[in-house]
């Protein structure tokens, strides 16, 4: 087989297109989420209690805040999936993309359905641990 090396400069670049818009919605989502939690009775108790800033910050706000915002990460794992197959034909790099655009180009039905198959298990995948999240994040959620 060939060894593949990536140098670190020649990540930069690529990772900025797949993502600085991902990257902005959830910021801003994030403070959003963090302004509402703030303005929450359980934290002017904490704060009447003498807890910490970081205390409240770390251990009730944030906590609280991540469900709207692993619920977008989610999201935005498709579009970024598909900007993946994009960024690697532009770039040129040799990766799951540019096979499919390959497949497709010559009617490889084979590595269409198993390319499928692939992003379809990465989708189960990232929906599984979402929902372990959400139950970490919140207790009263539960899994049925």
């Amino acid at each position: 087989g060939e060894a593949i090396h990536i140098k670190w400069k020649n990540l930069i670049l690529p990772a900025v297109v797949l993502g600085i818009r991902p990257l902005a919605v959830v910021i801003q989502l994030m403070r959003n989420s963090l302004l509402e939690v703030f303005n929450q009775d359980y934290i002017r108790t904490a704060r009447a209690k003498g807890l910490s800033e970081y205390q409240i910050i770390w251990k009730h706000a944030v906590k609280n805040a991540m469900n709207p915002v692993v619920t977008a990460i989610s999201g935005w794992f498709a579009s970024m999936l598909a900007g993946a197959v994009f960024v690697e034909y532009i770039f040129g790099w040799n990766g799951l993309g540019k096979e499919i655009v390959n497949a497709l180009n010559t009617l490889d039905l084979p590595v269409i359905m198993g390319s499928v198959l692939i992003i379809a298990l990465l989708f189960i995948i990232i929906n599984i641990l979402v929902d372990i999240i959400y139950v970490w994040l919140d207790p009263k959620v539960k899994l049925d």
